[in-house]
């Protein structure tokens, strides 16, 4: 099998998985979809579309799905995951026996590993060692993507020429794609603007108006900035598509699963009954906590974060949470 004519193999057959795979097959890649369950991979085959998650995008022509890993990734020209975060290092160790030696490997992954804490390329160089690594991220609902409306995103990579190889995938029709070094900064502001559009929802669901949204925007971008930079991250990248671009949209538009989870809390809602509502994973959950726990070991204040931590662990009521962030003491903006 050529380059030019090996698959992609993509790993994950949820909503955003699914959105990558069908628009890299319009690109005219061939692409494997993977799904980890072997009657719901049969669904896949039978309809030619995610009838639970992308109703009404049927598949490419070039779009096959499997069950197998082994399957997916064989003669592949290229990996990437988009499985959730609490299912990423398993996914990346799972795979690792089928990748050859010094393999490199992309993800569209958001969020941090809830258990170790770490970032995720922090995961994967624990299982892959010191291989070429890609994240995919930026301000993308899967729907859209699937129907192929104009979207940006950011590719950032150790390696210049994975990144450019991914670039080269992705940047057709309404779909452009930037490049960037910084993984550090693209996967903490990924991963953060989960645990900020929470916060927006509680904000909305608890009616306290557009002046407070932007607020908890604009200084939760502050905290992401002041957390990433101690990590290692770029300043810059923060106010990129990684950054600002995907904090705007999880915040602003209920598309977001994170959003429509701090409306319910907002609104009175539980949390149990806000996850079964919205009947997939709420990424920012888990990330609350790894997150808070990262910027008190590197000595940051994300005091947005901290309240968001107390409504969903500590059983603080939202009015409370947002009455300690107004009383804190006034200080320079910078």
């Amino acid at each position: 099998m050529t380059a030019m004519n090996a698959p992609l193999a993509v790993i994950g057959a949820g909503s955003w998985g699914t959105a990558l795979a069908i628009h890299l097959a319009r690109g005219g890649h061939p692409v494997r979809l993977r799904g980890h369950r072997p009657e719901a991979v049969a669904r896949l085959a039978r309809d030619r579309e995610n009838l639970g998650y992308l109703p009404g995008i049927p598949f490419p022509d070039g779009l096959e799905v499997t069950d197998s890993l082994a399957s997916a990734v064989v003669d592949s020209a290229g990996v990437l995951v988009a499985v959730p975060s609490h299912a990423f290092s398993r996914t990346v160790a799972d795979l690792h026996p089928f990748l050859p030696a010094g393999s490199p490997l992309a993800w569209a992954t958001k969020g941090l590993d809830p258990d170790s804490r770490r970032l995720l390329h922090e995961e994967a160089a624990e299982s892959l060692g010191g291989v070429s690594m890609a994240v995919i991220s930026g301000p993308t609902f899967a729907a859209e993507v699937g129907a192929g409306r104009p979207t940006a995103v950011t590719v950032a990579a150790n390696d210049p020429d994975l990144a450019g190889a991914w670039v080269e995938r992705l940047h057709h029709d309404a779909f452009r794609a930037y490049t960037s070094d910084d993984l550090i900064g693209v996967e903490l502001g990924g991963a953060v603007k989960n645990i900020l559009a929470i916060a927006t929802g509680i904000a909305d669901g608890l009616g306290l108006g557009a002046n407070t949204r932007a607020a908890l925007i604009t200084r939760g971008l502050a905290e992401t900035t002041r957390l990433g930079m101690a990590l290692g991250g770029r300043a810059e990248t923060f106010t990129g598509l990684a950054g600002m671009g995907d904090l705007v949209l999880t915040c602003t538009d209920d598309q977001s699963r994170n959003r429509r989870f701090g409306l319910a809390l907002g609104r009175g809602g539980s949390a149990d009954e806000a996850r079964s509502a919205i009947g997939q994973v709420v990424e920012g959950e888990p990330t609350t906590r790894a997150v808070l726990a990262r910027a008190h070991e590197a000595g940051v204040e994300m005091p947005i974060t901290e309240q968001v931590y107390r409504v969903l662990f500590e059983g603080v009521p939202p009015r409370e949470a947002v009455e300690q962030l107004l009383a804190r003491e006034p200080k320079p903006e910078s």
